[in-house]
């Protein structure tokens, strides 16, 4: 399953996406987590230093691979070079399981608290002013259209504050989208927004409170969002600890957070695929990019009748 955390900035979704990956790893449960977020916090809050954290491969330095690796021999695609972060995979392509050896996972991805994870990679001084950061999520994005993963396997993805997803069609790579919102009119305004953006698209969208003190804040939530409120994360020590990067053993969590991450759990274990929607949705914003800026004569690359599907890798 395919899961990712978005909200507005200050939110704290690093923070509940990390608890929420510890939680599943504690369960013996095989995570694989990307952070897509340009601050880039995701392996510390899981326990990393600061230091491991700097020297952590990233994706975005590892794009010419993950691109020649993923092409295969697909006919439609003549070279690295002319895949973009939403060429879609075909027949000829190369796809992955998310806990299998390959170079890419070799050459991007760590161990971490039981975790395989990868991260985008921040901006440096030679991005400033000629790129935007989603040169660098194009790799995850790239990655996630090409990756088969199948009930039990779960693929953990941080992304960027706000509405910045809807740049690509990565807002529709996942079964389960967790929108962190504060008790806040500006959090739920990001709601509203992604809400909106996401409507026609199938997106299952929960959301999932945090920062929240007292029975008021609860029914200030309960107010603007209504159904799709799953729960909630109180205020707590356990929590300010993780946000300052300190990771504790999610085992001393307080029972009522531990209960939010049970139901976020169920919830993602309750949905089911729909392959055919899932390739079709990559084939759409592939064909919107090349006509919009990447050229239509991208348009080549897409296998009409390519389906991805988890018999593809049995």
């Amino acid at each position: 399953m395919k899961i990712a955390f978005v909200g507005k900035g200050g939110s704290g979704k690093t923070t509940l996406s990390s608890l929420f990956v510890a939680y599943l790893a504690d369960a013996g449960l095989p995570v694989l987590a990307i952070d897509a977020d340009i601050n880039q916090h995701l392996a510390v809050a899981l326990g990393a230093t600061e230091e491991e954290a700097l020297a952590w491969p990233t994706l975005g330095d590892n794009m010419a691979l993950i691109k020649e690796y993923l092409r295969g021999d697909n006919p439609r695609i003549p070279d690295a070079a002319s895949m973009i972060k939403t060429t879609p995979p075909g027949r000829g392509s190369r796809l992955v399981r998310p806990f299998e050896d390959n170079p890419v996972f070799a050459a991007c991805f760590r161990q971490l608290g039981g975790v395989r994870l990868g991260v985008t990679g921040q901006f440096d001084e030679d991005d400033l002013g000629v790129k935007c950061y989603h040169s660098k999520v194009g790799a995850a994005e790239l990655l996630l259209n090409h990756m088969v993963d199948v009930d039990g396997e779960y693929v953990v993805m941080d992304m960027t504050a706000g509405a910045d997803a809807f740049a690509s069609g990565l807002f529709t790579r996942f079964d389960v989208t967790f929108l962190v919102c504060e008790p806040t009119v500006r959090s739920v305004g990001v709601y509203r927004q992604y809400a909106d953006y996401a409507r026609d698209f199938g997106v299952r969208l929960v959301v999932v409170g945090n920062k929240v003190t007292d029975a008021e804040d609860v029914e200030f939530l309960q107010e603007q969002v209504g159904s799709a409120l799953l729960g909630w994360l109180s205020a707590s020590g356990h929590v300010r600890a993780a946000e300052r990067g300190t990771a504790r053993p999610i085992a001393e969590l307080e029972p009522v957070n531990l209960s939010t991450l049970a139901s976020m759990r169920s919830t993602v274990d309750a949905e089911q695929r729909d392959w055919a929607r899932y390739q079709r949705q990559a084939v759409e914003f592939h064909l919107r990019n090349a006509a919009a800026w990447a050229g239509a004569d991208l348009a080549a690359q897409v296998d009409p009748e390519f389906v991805l599907s988890p018999e593809l890798t049995v």
